[in-house]
């Protein structure tokens, strides 16, 4: 077995897997690994790839499934507080493994930004670099799936609400996401090389907006608030102190450009253009 790709029952491991197999690579060259036995069983069925149950907090799941791999494709873990300790035990076990090659899928300027999610996406390229296995990280921007959640609340109340400012977003499909990861897999070249992946055009809150109404059919205007405005306003609705902390703190982040890069990267890989905003939501509704 050549490649090993984790996360594969999620949306973005399920996507590298079906371009890796567009790309020509054969069914019985690759392992989907993740958390859920029903869903990679319902993958092998689709697919044709081999599966192996796994859990990054258990690491003798990792030993079995990493076992005669040459590349492994280390889609980040979801649990943001968790993932250094639990990247440290997939990055061990790769080591013990003997694979040759780490293709991590990290944050938007990981070594340099002040993003809130960065810090443990940071810590993990560092570790990598550690082992000296060749590597090749995609710091991947925003996804533009990642405000389906904000179009239905904006169609809901008839405003899109956010602490943004004039903040602009660079955003692209998982697919295109998918495809880049596919293409580095499969291509020689890539080796220690670091991408800094994000959509061709960065959008502000006005034009997202503008994204919403054509797809709800009605205005739906952006409301820009301050970020006390902004927590007052998810406290009214619910959200516990953490959550409003975290959506806040992102916000400013993205007020601050933290999003907005566009290295052109994403499109030179995949050789098109990146999939348009308007485009990429649609496709996710």
């Amino acid at each position: 077995m050549s490649v090993v790709v984790t996360g594969a029952t999620g949306h973005l491991g399920r996507l590298i897997i079906q371009h890796l197999l567009e790309r020509g690579m054969q069914a019985s060259e690759i392992v989907a690994t993740g958390r859920s036995a029903e869903k990679l069983a319902e993958l092998a069925a689709a697919s044709g790839v081999a599966t192996a149950v796994i859990d990054y907090a258990e690491p003798e799941t990792l030993d079995a499934a990493f076992a005669g791999a040459r590349t492994l494709m280390f889609v980040s873990g979801s649990e943001a507080g968790q993932r250094i300790e639990q990247h440290r035990n997939v990055i061990d076990a790769a080591v013990r493994a003997g694979i040759s090659r780490i293709v991590y899928t990290s944050a938007p300027h990981a070594d340099t930004t002040t993003l809130i999610l960065a810090p443990e996406h940071k810590a993990t390229e560092e570790m990598i670099r550690a082992t000296g296995i060749s590597f090749t990280f995609l710091r991947n921007n925003w996804y533009t799936e990642n405000y389906v959640g904000a179009f239905k609340q904006s169609r809901a109340s008839g405003t899109y609400l956010a602490s943004v400012g004039d903040g602009r977003v660079a955003s692209a499909s998982r697919t295109d996401y998918a495809e880049a990861a596919a293409v580095v897999l499969t291509e020689e070249g890539h080796e220690n090389a670091v991408y800094e992946l994000s959509g061709d055009v960065a959008w502000n809150g006005n034009e997202l907006a503008a994204a919403f109404s054509r797809l709800a059919g009605s205005d739906i205007p952006y409301a820009p608030v301050t970020p006390e405005g902004h927590a007052d306003v998810l406290r009214s609705l619910g959200l516990d102190e953490d959550t409003i902390g975290f959506v806040v703190r992102l916000d400013g982040d993205t007020r601050e450009g933290a999003l907005a890069g566009t290295s052109g990267d994403l499109a030179r890989l995949i050789g098109r253009p990146t999939t348009p905003l308007l485009e990429g939501l649609r496709q996710a509704l």
